[in-house]
C-alpha cells in the first residue's frame, strides 16, 4: 500500500514572518491527516527555520532543488550535504520552471537525482509537458523520455529510492487542472512504463500530481488508483489549503 504524500513548494515566496504563521497553522492541523505524509519545500534562506520549527513535528521537509557537484566554485548553488545539514528529507529535481528558465536537460536532471540518492535524500522527479506537446498528442512520449533519462543512467531500481511527480506545464501555477481521468491516464502510462522494467518497482512508486490542485478537487485527484498524492504551489503557502488537500487524502 503506498502511503500518499503530498509536497508544498514554495517556490520563490515567504518572509520570516509568513513563514512562521505558515509553519505554526500547519502544525496545529497535522494531527486531522491520518494517512498522508506531509512535506514543505522551501526557499533555501528559510532552511533553519524550517528545521527549527518542525523539528519534532510530523511534517517532512526538504530543498526545491541542488547541485550535481560536492562543493567548489559554484556560485548560488546547494549542495546536497548542505540540504543534509538541515536535516532535509526531500529534494525537487526536474520541477519545469529549472527545466524551462535554467535551461536543465534530461541529462542533468538524471544527475541530480542520482546525486540526491547518494547523499541519502529522496529525489522527487518532476515530469510533463507543455500545452503544445500535448496538443501535438506527444504528451507520453515526453514522459517517457524524462523518466527514462534517470533509468538510463541509473537503472529502473534507483526509483525505488525516489518519487516521480507528473506536472503537466500546462496546468502549474494557470488555474488549469489537468481532469481526473486525464491526469490518470498519465499517471497509469508512467507506471506502466516502469512495470515493464519491474513490476516491484512499479507497484511502490509514489506518482503525485502538480498542476493547480486546490482542497476542492484534492479528493477526486487523489482518489485515483495511480495518483499517490501531489506536489503543491500556490495552495502550499496558505495553511488552510495545504492541509486541505492533506486531508483530502485520507
Amino acid at each position: 500500500m503506498r502511503r500518499p504524500l503530498v509536497a508544498g513548494n514554495w517556490k520563490m515566496n515567504g518572509s520570516i514572518e509568513s513563514v512562521r504563521e505558515l509553519l505554526e497553522g500547519l502544525k496545529a492541523g497535522a494531527g486531522e491527516v491520518k494517512n498522508a505524509e506531509m512535506a514543505v519545500c522551501p526557499p533555501a534562506v528559510f532552511m533553519p527555520q524550517v528545521q527549527e520549527q518542525l523539528s519534532g513535528s510530523v511534517i517532512a521537509w526538504g530543498g526545491q532543488d541542488l547541485s550535481v557537484e560536492a562543493s567548489g566554485a559554484f556560485t548560488g548553488e546547494i549542495a546536497a550535504s548542505m540540504l543534509n545539514d538541515f536535516a532535509c528529507k526531500y529534494v525537487i529535481v526536474g520541477h519545469s520552471e529549472r527545466r524551462t528558465y535554467h535551461g536543465e536537460s534530461d541529462e542533468l536532471v538524471a544527475k541530480k537525482y542520482a546525486a540526491a540518492r547518494a547523499a541519502g535524500l529522496v529525489p522527487i522527479l518532476c515530469i510533463g509537458e507543455t500545452l503544445e506537446e500535448r496538443e501535438q498528442g506527444i504528451t507520453e512520449d515526453v514522459c517517457a523520455r524524462q523518466l527514462n533519462a534517470v533509468i538510463e543512467l541509473e537503472g529502473v531500481e534507483a526509483l525505488a529510492g525516489g518519487v516521480v511527480a507528473y506536472e503537466p506545464v500546462w496546468a502549474i501555477g494557470t488555474g488549469k487542472t489537468a481532469t481526473p481521468e486525464q491526469a490518470q491516464d498519465v499517471h497509469a502510462f508512467i507506471r506502466g512504463q516502469v512495470a515493464g522494467k519491474s513490476g516491484e518497482v512499479a507497484e511502490g512508486l509514489r506518482i503525485l500530481y502538480g498542476g493547480s490542485m486546490k482542497p476542492d478537487n484534492a479528493k477526486e485527484l487523489i482518489g485515483k488508483p495511480d495518483i499517490d498524492g501531489g506536489l503543491i504551489g500556490g495552495a502550499s503557502l496558505k495553511a488552510a489549503d495545504f492541509l486541505g488537500i492533506c486531508t483530502a487524502a485520507n
